[in-house]
């Protein structure tokens, strides 16, 4: 049997299930800095509480972080309500195992910038609950306990939310020497000025979405079209990112190219074209991904 946990030590007690709230925090909100700071908050939490009834501390951790999100989502919600242009998640390096093990295509799926954009659809108890179900494992009646809420009720909750977040998903996913190849030849056009040939590797619905924030200079509203975006792309080489060195990064379980200190760009494709593109520029997202890779010794690839 365990001993209480107020005669252990409490630090390393909590250390252990970090990771675990963080991955809980980041998918609830999209956001690494918010995510932080509910982790914080748990901890002060955990710190100031009488653990004396505390069986299991991890669960008890998983409710108190999840929680102090669902609070947090009412707010974060009204602010990305006024947010300037596209809101976008914040962009994580996933290369050192901040968002836990990305084996599978699933689990990759599942931190992956596409899907956040979809769970911002939900309310906040869809989200939790189909968080903690499909990326965590936990079972209904878990997830109830957790929440306070009815079996029966989280199982409709459940059904509710991944209804609606069950739209189309990219259906190719290149290896990475594919995703190389494929980046070599984008980048070759949008270098050389090339809209013919840039064209040719955009599918004709293509969509290109831009999230600065207002901070700094992006599209306000998605860009649609072969054409549009392939001059977009020359547009942006030809004013800024074209002059910074670019590398290449694993980004929420998929590779991203990163231009320095000034955006993270990532692809998806279909029969061997790109249908979407997502840059995210804002420096304040881009703050927690720069330290983590500070930390990592930064990008690989070209211009590196």
């Amino acid at each position: 049997m365990n001993p209480p946990i107020n005669t252990r030590d409490t630090t390393a007690v909590f250390e252990e299930q970090r990771g675990r709230m963080f991955g809980i925090a980041y998918r609830m909100l999209g956001s690494a800095t918010e995510a932080e700071d509910m982790v914080q908050d748990a901890w002060l939490r955990w710190d100031a509480d009488d653990r004396d009834d505390v069986v299991h501390p991890g669960a008890w951790l998983a409710r108190t972080v999840t929680r102090l999100c669902l609070n947090h989502l009412d707010s974060a919600r009204v602010r990305r309500e006024q947010y300037t242009g596209p809101w976008l998640p914040e962009p994580v390096f996933t290369g050192d195992g901040a968002l836990g093990p990305l084996e599978s295509a699933e689990q990759r799926e599942g931190v992956s910038l596409a899907l956040l954009v979809l769970l911002e659809q939900l309310t906040p108890t869809e989200r939790a609950v189909y968080v903690l179900r499909e990326a965590f494992g936990y079972g209904h009646r878990e997830i109830a306990e957790l929440l306070e809420l009815s079996e029966a009720n989280c199982r409709q909750l459940y059904r509710r939310a991944a209804g609606r977040v069950a739209a189309p998903r990219p259906r190719f996913r290149p290896d990475p020497e594919e995703w190389q190849s494929l980046m070599s030849g984008f980048m070759a056009a949008a270098q050389q000025g090339d809209l013919a040939g840039l064209e040719r590797l955009l599918a004709a619905d293509v969509v290109f979405v831009s999230d600065g924030g207002g901070v700094v200079s992006a599209a306000r509203k998605p860009v649609l079209g072969r054409e549009n975006v392939a001059r977009l792309v020359l547009g942006l080489m030809d004013r800024s990112v074209g002059r910074v060195p670019v590398g290449v990064v694993e980004v929420n379980g998929l590779l991203a190219l990163c231009f320095e200190n000034t955006a993270v760009v990532q692809f998806e494709f279909e029969n061997g074209l790109v249908t979407g593109v997502r840059s995210i520029l804002n420096p304040e997202k881009l703050k927690f991904f720069r330290e983590q890779l500070s930390r990592s010794g930064g990008p690989s690839g070209p211009g590196r």
